[in-house]
Protein backbone atom coordinates (compact mmCIF):
# COMPACT_ATOMS: atom_id res chain seq x y z
CA UNK A 1 0.00 0.00 0.00
CA UNK A 2 1.18 3.63 -0.88
CA UNK A 3 2.08 5.82 2.04
CA UNK A 4 0.79 9.63 2.90
CA UNK A 5 3.30 11.44 4.88
CA UNK A 6 2.23 14.44 6.90
CA UNK A 7 4.73 16.35 9.31
CA UNK A 8 6.01 13.54 11.43
CA UNK A 9 3.57 10.53 11.04
CA UNK A 10 3.07 7.89 8.07
CA UNK A 11 -0.33 7.10 7.01
CA UNK A 12 -0.21 3.52 5.45
CA UNK A 13 2.66 1.39 7.38
CA UNK A 14 3.18 -0.13 10.66
CA UNK A 15 0.48 0.02 13.05
CA UNK A 16 -3.23 2.27 12.54
CA UNK A 17 -2.53 5.62 13.24
CA UNK A 18 -4.83 7.17 15.91
CA UNK A 19 -6.49 10.01 15.43
CA UNK A 20 -9.53 12.04 18.26
CA UNK A 21 -12.10 14.43 17.27
CA UNK A 22 -11.28 17.71 18.96
CA UNK A 23 -14.74 19.07 19.45
CA UNK A 24 -16.62 21.97 21.13
CA UNK A 25 -19.32 25.03 20.56
CA UNK A 26 -16.72 27.68 21.18
CA UNK A 27 -13.02 28.85 20.93
CA UNK A 28 -12.18 27.97 24.61
CA UNK A 29 -13.59 24.72 24.36
CA UNK A 30 -11.99 23.33 21.04
CA UNK A 31 -8.74 24.64 22.07
CA UNK A 32 -9.31 22.99 25.54
CA UNK A 33 -9.76 19.62 23.83
CA UNK A 34 -6.71 20.34 21.07
CA UNK A 35 -4.51 20.67 24.52
CA UNK A 36 -6.06 16.90 25.79
CA UNK A 37 -5.50 16.11 22.50
CA UNK A 38 -1.44 16.66 22.41
CA UNK A 39 -1.17 15.80 25.96
CA UNK A 40 -1.94 12.38 24.92
CA UNK A 41 0.64 12.83 21.78
CA UNK A 42 -2.09 11.19 18.98
CA UNK A 43 -1.00 10.79 16.15
CA UNK A 44 -3.57 12.87 14.25
CA UNK A 45 -5.84 15.67 15.69
CA UNK A 46 -9.64 16.34 13.57
CA UNK A 47 -11.63 19.34 14.03
CA UNK A 48 -14.89 18.20 13.99
CA UNK A 49 -15.87 22.08 12.64
CA UNK A 50 -19.42 21.60 12.43
CA UNK A 51 -19.76 21.73 16.33
CA UNK A 52 -18.08 25.21 16.08
CA UNK A 53 -21.11 28.06 16.76
CA UNK A 54 -19.22 29.93 14.85
CA UNK A 55 -18.95 28.13 11.43
CA UNK A 56 -20.22 30.81 9.46
CA UNK A 57 -17.73 33.45 9.98
CA UNK A 58 -14.31 33.01 7.92
CA UNK A 59 -12.48 34.90 10.08
CA UNK A 60 -13.60 32.99 13.24
CA UNK A 61 -12.83 29.71 11.60
CA UNK A 62 -8.73 30.72 10.82
CA UNK A 63 -8.57 31.99 14.04
CA UNK A 64 -9.36 28.72 15.85
CA UNK A 65 -7.47 27.12 13.08
CA UNK A 66 -4.09 28.94 13.89
CA UNK A 67 -5.07 28.44 17.52
CA UNK A 68 -5.01 24.49 16.64
CA UNK A 69 -1.84 24.38 14.80
CA UNK A 70 -0.23 26.05 17.32
CA UNK A 71 -1.00 23.72 20.43
CA UNK A 72 -0.78 20.42 18.19
CA UNK A 73 2.71 21.38 17.06
CA UNK A 74 4.09 18.49 14.65
CA UNK A 75 0.76 16.49 15.21
CA UNK A 76 -1.07 16.80 12.05
CA UNK A 77 -4.56 18.61 11.42
CA UNK A 78 -7.09 17.03 9.94
CA UNK A 79 -10.44 19.62 9.28
CA UNK A 80 -13.77 17.99 8.98
CA UNK A 81 -17.66 19.93 8.96
CA UNK A 82 -19.35 16.52 9.38
CA UNK A 83 -23.09 17.22 7.17
CA UNK A 84 -26.16 15.94 8.76
CA UNK A 85 -26.51 13.67 6.18
CA UNK A 86 -23.56 11.73 7.29
CA UNK A 87 -24.09 11.82 10.93
CA UNK A 88 -22.67 15.18 11.69
CA UNK A 89 -24.15 17.97 14.07
CA UNK A 90 -25.06 20.97 11.72
CA UNK A 91 -26.78 21.49 8.40
CA UNK A 92 -24.99 23.49 5.48
CA UNK A 93 -25.59 23.81 1.72
CA UNK A 94 -23.39 22.58 -0.13
CA UNK A 95 -22.41 25.90 -1.87
CA UNK A 96 -21.57 27.19 1.53
CA UNK A 97 -19.64 23.68 2.50
CA UNK A 98 -17.67 23.94 -0.75
CA UNK A 99 -16.75 27.56 0.26
CA UNK A 100 -15.90 26.92 4.01
CA UNK A 101 -13.45 23.94 2.96
CA UNK A 102 -11.62 26.03 0.16
CA UNK A 103 -11.24 29.07 2.69
CA UNK A 104 -10.12 26.49 5.32
CA UNK A 105 -7.75 25.16 2.42
CA UNK A 106 -6.02 28.32 1.33
CA UNK A 107 -5.16 29.25 5.20
CA UNK A 108 -2.72 26.34 4.45
CA UNK A 109 -3.66 25.43 8.39
CA UNK A 110 -4.89 22.58 8.05
CA UNK A 111 -2.77 19.00 6.78
CA UNK A 112 -5.66 17.41 5.51
CA UNK A 113 -9.44 18.01 4.91
CA UNK A 114 -12.00 15.91 5.05
CA UNK A 115 -14.43 15.81 1.80
CA UNK A 116 -17.22 13.53 1.26
CA UNK A 117 -17.51 11.68 -1.89
CA UNK A 118 -21.48 12.72 -2.61
CA UNK A 119 -20.94 16.14 -2.49
CA UNK A 120 -20.85 16.04 -6.59
CA UNK A 121 -17.76 14.79 -8.51
CA UNK A 122 -17.31 18.28 -10.30
CA UNK A 123 -17.17 19.89 -6.66
CA UNK A 124 -14.66 17.44 -5.43
CA UNK A 125 -12.51 17.51 -8.70
CA UNK A 126 -12.69 21.48 -7.37
CA UNK A 127 -11.28 21.28 -3.87
CA UNK A 128 -8.88 18.23 -5.22
CA UNK A 129 -7.48 20.61 -7.26
CA UNK A 130 -7.03 23.56 -4.44
CA UNK A 131 -5.59 21.43 -2.35
CA UNK A 132 -2.64 20.03 -4.88
CA UNK A 133 -2.29 23.75 -5.29
CA UNK A 134 -1.91 24.61 -1.44
CA UNK A 135 -0.16 21.27 -0.47
CA UNK A 136 -3.02 19.84 1.69
CA UNK A 137 -3.88 16.35 1.82
CA UNK A 138 -7.45 15.16 0.73
CA UNK A 139 -8.93 12.97 2.96
CA UNK A 140 -12.67 11.39 0.73
CA UNK A 141 -14.93 10.30 2.91
CA UNK A 142 -18.57 8.10 2.88
CA UNK A 143 -20.51 7.88 6.47
CA UNK A 144 -23.59 5.54 6.57
CA UNK A 145 -25.09 5.71 9.94
CA UNK A 146 -28.30 3.35 8.60
CA UNK A 147 -26.61 0.34 7.12
CA UNK A 148 -23.94 -1.45 6.00
CA UNK A 149 -23.10 -1.76 1.94
CA UNK A 150 -22.30 -5.28 0.13
CA UNK A 151 -18.90 -5.64 0.11
CA UNK A 152 -18.82 -4.71 -3.46
CA UNK A 153 -20.56 -1.64 -3.21
CA UNK A 154 -18.05 -0.55 -0.28
CA UNK A 155 -14.75 -1.54 -2.38
CA UNK A 156 -16.55 0.20 -5.50
CA UNK A 157 -16.95 3.83 -3.52
CA UNK A 158 -13.25 3.50 -2.21
CA UNK A 159 -11.91 3.20 -5.30
CA UNK A 160 -14.19 5.51 -7.05
CA UNK A 161 -12.74 8.14 -4.15
CA UNK A 162 -9.03 7.01 -5.04
CA UNK A 163 -9.74 7.61 -8.81
CA UNK A 164 -11.38 11.04 -8.09
CA UNK A 165 -7.72 11.96 -6.35
CA UNK A 166 -8.28 11.06 -2.64
CA UNK A 167 -5.27 10.79 -1.14
CA UNK A 168 -6.66 8.97 1.74
CA UNK A 169 -9.92 7.19 1.02
CA UNK A 170 -12.40 6.34 4.29
CA UNK A 171 -15.85 4.67 4.95
CA UNK A 172 -17.60 3.86 7.82
CA UNK A 173 -20.70 1.88 8.19
CA UNK A 174 -23.50 0.59 10.91
CA UNK A 175 -23.47 -3.09 11.51
CA UNK A 176 -27.18 -4.30 11.87
CA UNK A 177 -25.76 -8.10 12.37
CA UNK A 178 -22.08 -9.36 13.05
CA UNK A 179 -22.09 -10.45 9.02
CA UNK A 180 -21.76 -6.83 8.20
CA UNK A 181 -18.79 -6.25 9.66
CA UNK A 182 -17.52 -9.30 8.54
CA UNK A 183 -18.33 -7.49 5.04
CA UNK A 184 -16.66 -4.52 6.00
CA UNK A 185 -14.04 -6.05 6.97
CA UNK A 186 -13.47 -8.22 3.43
CA UNK A 187 -13.73 -5.29 1.91
CA UNK A 188 -10.88 -3.52 3.44
CA UNK A 189 -8.92 -6.64 2.92
CA UNK A 190 -9.15 -6.47 -1.02
CA UNK A 191 -8.68 -2.75 -1.25
CA UNK A 192 -5.23 -3.84 0.62
CA UNK A 193 -4.88 -6.67 -1.67
CA UNK A 194 -5.88 -5.06 -5.07
CA UNK A 195 -6.67 -1.62 -4.94
CA UNK A 196 -3.69 -0.26 -2.83
CA UNK A 197 -2.91 2.98 -4.77
CA UNK A 198 -3.71 5.23 -1.46
CA UNK A 199 -4.05 4.20 2.08
CA UNK A 200 -7.75 3.34 3.72
CA UNK A 201 -9.68 3.96 6.65
CA UNK A 202 -12.72 1.65 7.22
CA UNK A 203 -14.74 1.63 10.13
CA UNK A 204 -17.59 -0.16 11.07
CA UNK A 205 -19.81 1.75 14.06
CA UNK A 206 -21.31 1.30 17.20
CA UNK A 207 -20.37 -1.79 19.67
CA UNK A 208 -21.07 -4.24 17.33
CA UNK A 209 -18.34 -3.23 14.95
CA UNK A 210 -15.49 -2.42 17.56
CA UNK A 211 -13.20 -5.09 16.55
CA UNK A 212 -12.80 -3.10 13.41
CA UNK A 213 -11.33 -0.35 14.98
CA UNK A 214 -8.13 -2.35 16.60
CA UNK A 215 -7.42 -5.05 13.70
CA UNK A 216 -6.64 -2.74 11.14
CA UNK A 217 -3.09 -3.50 10.65
CA UNK A 218 -4.61 -6.84 9.45
CA UNK A 219 -7.09 -6.00 6.90
CA UNK A 220 -5.43 -2.63 6.21
CA UNK A 221 -7.25 -0.18 7.49
CA UNK A 222 -4.33 2.53 8.15
CA UNK A 223 -6.01 5.03 10.59
CA UNK A 224 -8.09 4.66 13.55
CA UNK A 225 -10.45 7.19 15.43
CA UNK A 226 -10.58 7.20 19.40
CA UNK A 227 -11.72 9.76 22.02
CA UNK A 228 -10.54 11.55 24.81
CA UNK A 229 -13.91 12.00 26.69
CA UNK A 230 -16.65 13.26 24.18
CA UNK A 231 -17.18 10.60 20.97
CA UNK A 232 -17.77 12.00 17.62
CA UNK A 233 -19.08 8.66 16.65
CA UNK A 234 -20.69 5.18 18.18
CA UNK A 235 -17.97 2.44 18.78
CA UNK A 236 -14.70 5.06 19.79
CA UNK A 237 -12.77 3.42 21.99
CA UNK A 238 -10.79 5.62 24.69
CA UNK A 239 -7.35 6.60 23.60
CA UNK A 240 -5.52 4.93 26.14
CA UNK A 241 -7.52 1.82 26.11
CA UNK A 242 -7.15 1.85 21.81
CA UNK A 243 -3.30 2.30 21.73
CA UNK A 244 -2.85 -0.42 24.51
CA UNK A 245 -5.05 -2.87 22.08
CA UNK A 246 -3.03 -1.98 18.95
CA UNK A 247 0.68 -2.52 20.21
CA UNK A 248 -1.33 -5.57 21.76
CA UNK A 249 -2.48 -7.15 18.65
CA UNK A 250 0.64 -5.40 16.36
CA UNK A 251 2.05 -8.16 14.14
Amino acid sequence: MRTVEIRNTVIGEGIPKICVPVMGGNKEDILESARRAAEERVDLAEWRADFFEGISETNAVEEVLRELRKILGSIPLLFTFRTKEEGGSAELETDAYIRLNLDVIRTRQADLVDIELFKGENHVDLLCKECLTHGTKLLMSNHDFEKTPEKDEIVKRLTKMQNLGADIAKIAVMPKKKEDVKKLLDATWEMQIFHDETPVVTMSMGDMGVISRVCGEFYGSSVTFGCIGQASAPGQLEVGILRQMLHRFAG
